[in-house]
């Protein structure tokens, strides 16, 4: 089918909100962008237009359930709920889009399922990943973090902030919030997938990102057999594409340009 720049797709009765720039992911290789825990496809700004025009691919965004314009999901959240868009939905999508060949860039818990996605699917169609702050486990610094979000979520103006993103913000944030903050969440790992990965990677990560330490692009690097290729961001926190996007922008760029043949860096 033919994708409108922007609308919606049903996977699975769910309403999907997503965002094409540049060609169709069926004529040319596509950069699928997979959003934080917070995010949308309105909060990575104009991320995608600069990304699309400086590799010349396809750029496709979309909300997950629960984000942005898309359909709500039920709560609480499973603690599983990154595995079950890696493997559940992602792969329906990508087929509902024509993807033939591209990357997949994921900031955050984005960065987690495009890992779970690539360690678990044999997906001729993958040519590489961008991990944007990774999450593989579960660090104290993260549930310090995310425990003192709830807080300004409940005492400031973040909930009406965030609310211009999603429509419905209870929904996004307590189904993020609520799944990290439970106990039984610190034994997410996902560690085992990234042995399985068969594409090359390239990690950004800020110096001073408040929700993850060094540790989390140490593991990837000990524990991946493909290539990776780490850019550490000095002065950025945990979202390097907003603090950093000129950096992280370039990385993304020359790091498709080697992958995608055909598609050079207009950086």
């Amino acid at each position: 089918m033919t994708l409108a720049a922007s609308g919606f797709l049903t996977i699975d009765s769910v309403q999907l909100e997503y965002r094409l720039i540049g060609p169709q992911p069926s004529d040319a290789p596509c950069i699928v962008l997979l959003h934080e825990g917070l995010g949308s496809v309105g909060l990575w700004g104009d991320f995608p237009d600069k990304l699309q025009q400086a590799t010349g691919a396809s750029v496709f965004a979309y909300s997950r359930a629960g984000y942005g314009a898309s359909s709500p999901v039920t709560l609480p959240r499973p603690l599983d709920y990154m595995q079950r868009e890696a493997n559940d939905v992602l792969p329906k999508l990508l087929d509902a889009i024509g993807f033939q060949r591209g990357i997949l860039v994921g900031h955050s818990d984005g960065a987690s399922i495009a890992a779970i996605y690539a360690g678990s699917h044999a997906d001729h169609r993958l040519q590489g990943l961008v991990l944007i702050a990774p999450h593989v486990v579960v660090e104290d610094v993260s549930v310090s973090s995310i425990a003192a979000i709830k807080t300004a979520y409940e005492t400031t103006e973040l909930r009406a902030k965030l609310a211009r993103w999603h429509k419905d913000v209870d929904n996004a944030f307590d189904g993020w919030n609520g799944a990290w903050l439970d106990p039984a969440f610190r034994t997410w790992d996902i560690t085992a997938d990234l042995a399985y990965i068969r594409v090359p990677v390239a990690v950004i990560q800020g110096v001073d990102d408040q929700y993850g330490t060094v540790r989390q692009v140490e593991i990837i690097q000990e524990e991946c057999y493909c290539p990776v290729e780490v850019t550490m961001l000095l002065r950025t926190g945990h979202s390097p594409h907003r603090e950093a996007p000129e950096a992280s922008l370039r990385v993304i760029a020359e790091f498709a340009a080697a992958i995608l043949p055909g598609r050079p860096s207009q950086t």
